[in-house]
This record gives C-alpha cells, structure tokens and sequence, in this order.
C-alpha cells in the first residue's frame, strides 16, 4: 500500500477522526482559558484525572454519562485550584500550572493504586460503541470516516460549534474576549474580570477532562499510566496554530491526528522495514512544528495573556 492508497482509504480518515477527538475536548478547553487571558498548563495533569475518574465510575457500574458528567466535575475541582491561584492571588500561571499537572497526575495514579492494589493489568470497561447516522455514514469516504463513530466523537464536533457561537454571538463570549484582550474595559462595563476569567479557566478544564474521559471510555477502554503521552501540550500548541479560533484549532487537531494515523501506517508498508519506527513516530511532532511555526506567524495572541489583574489599575 502506498500512500495514495492509505490516503484515499476510509479506514485511515475514521482513525484520524478518533484520534483528533480527545484533542478537540481538550483544545477548546485551553482556548477558553486562553481567551479570557488565562495561561493553564494544567491541562495535561487534568486529561489524566478525567481519564480516571471517567473509567473509575464505570467500573465501579455507574453509566457512561454518567463517568463523562464526573470526569467533567473533577476536570473542574483542579479548574478551580487553578483559577484561585492564579486569578485573584495573581501567582505566576506558569508554576501553577505546571504544579497542577504535578497534582492531577499524582492523584490519579495514587488513587489507581489504593483502588486496584493488587491488579496487575487494567480492567476494562465496556465503552462507548460507534453508530452510524443514518444515510450519511453510506457516504463513500467522509461517510465512515465523520459519521460511523462514537457518541463522544458526534459532541467533541459539536462542541466546536458551540463553542463558536458563545465567543462570537454571545454577549458573554464578547466579555470572555474582553478580559483576555483590555480587561479594564470589562471593568469599566462594570462586569468582574476575575469571576470571568475562574469561570474560564473552570469550565475550560471542565472540556480538558472529558477530553482524557475519552480516551478511557471511548478509545482504549481501560486506564494504564502515561495513556494522556503528552497529548495536553499538544493542544496548548494546537491554541496557537489555530490562532485562537475554535475552527482552526479543530482543523490543527485533524491535521496531527491525520499525521498520527499515517505513521502507523507506514510502518507497515515496505518502508517500516528499512527506516526505524522511531522516524515515523517523530512524523506527526516534526509536521505540526513546522505548521506551527508557519501559522503561529500569524497568529495575534490575546493582548493581556498571563498578564494579571487587579480591581481598579489601569
């Protein structure tokens, strides 16, 4: 099979709508928090807590809603923590961040291992299960890529939308702006900056953890650690190649998770036999750098990101 081939087949598209999925959650998750002027590197630490608590409830013989509505609920207990610190405390958003991350990791695997002393392997759960949209999964190409997948997968695109519209046909989604661009002029408006931008950077985290949730009760059914493997730094780079605009950001998360799919595939072809897989894992990071760094040119950042502020300053 040669590229073309693996191009132009259906299978090849499905996989890297999967794959883009839990980057989608966790990217508008961050553009959120970005867009009211709020830097969280928690995001990683985050999707590892979601993807625990998601698995957790159900196997524990809760619905799988239900383990969505919980990853979501802890996504946004570390938002919080996050948001305290760094909004109206002011502490740099880089250390908090990152200590997060630090906290969320730990947490999750410490309570793996109080919960399953003795496992040795990850118990499964039974996921999420694709179904096909009627006439439109028969579509040849696009059809069993975009409309023959998960209940997750369905809202992860919806989301994308949804999140358009509340930025830029909402009068909230024009404060959300506002704070991360001029927030004196928010304050002047006689709105509160800081309940915005906790707001943010909680419901924000919120996405980040249903986007780790996916991963254990949509991809792979199970938990085991290092499954997040980098994944939220992925989408704080995926923010910027979309300029901070939820349709490009998508588009980004396509773009890598296309990349992902097709270093698999290559290996199989008679090319993994002579390069070393490590060159075709790289595929996917060389190519979303080199986008990166052509987009990011471009990209305007929000004018007061990671810049803190303080009731009454100018």
């Amino acid at each position: 099979m040669d590229l073309f081939d693996i191009l132009l087949n259906a299978s090849f598209w499905a996989a890297a709508v999967r794959i883009a999925s839990p980057l989608i959650f966790a990217t508008l998750g961050e553009l959120i928090c970005e867009r009211a002027g709020v830097l969280n590197l928690g995001i990683e630490g985050i999707m590892v807590a979601g993807a625990f608590a998601g698995w957790m409830t159900v196997y524990l013989g809760f619905g799988l809603w239900t383990g969505v509505l919980i990853a979501m609920l802890v996504g946004m207990a570390f938002g919080f923590l996050h948001a305290v610190l760094t909004v109206p405390f002011g502490l740099s958003q880089h250390v908090v961040g990152l200590g997060v991350t630090l906290l969320a990791t730990a947490t999750a695997y410490f309570a793996y291992r109080l919960s399953l002393p003795e496992v040795t392997s990850p118990p499964k759960i039974e996921p999420f299960q694709p179904f096909e949209i009627p006439l439109l999964a028969k579509l040849p190409l696009i059809g069993p890529a975009f409309f023959a997948q998960t209940a997750l997968t369905y809202l992860a695109f919806a989301l994308v939308l949804a999140v358009w519209l509340l930025l830029y046909r909402t009068p909230l989604g024009l404060a959300l702006r506002a704070a991360g661009e001029n927030p004196a002029a928010v304050e002047a408006q006689g709105l509160s900056v800081t309940a915005i931008r906790m707001g943010a950077v909680i419901a924000g985290s919120g996405l980040m953890a249903v986007g780790g949730a996916f991963l254990t009760m949509s991809a792979f059914s199970s938990f085991f650690f290092e499954m997040v493997n980098g994944r939220g730094w992925i989408c704080i780079a995926l923010v910027v190649f979309g300029a901070w605009r939820p349709g490009k950001a998508a588009l980004g998360a396509l773009l890598f998770a296309a990349f992902d799919a097709l270093q698999v595939r290559l290996q199989q072809t008679p090319m993994g036999a002579i390069v070393p897989y490590q060159l075709f894992l790289m595929v996917p990071y060389v190519l979303s750098i080199l986008a990166l760094v052509f987009m990011s040119r471009r990209a305007e950042v929000p004018a007061a990101l990671m810049v803190p502020f303080n009731k009454g300053e100018r």
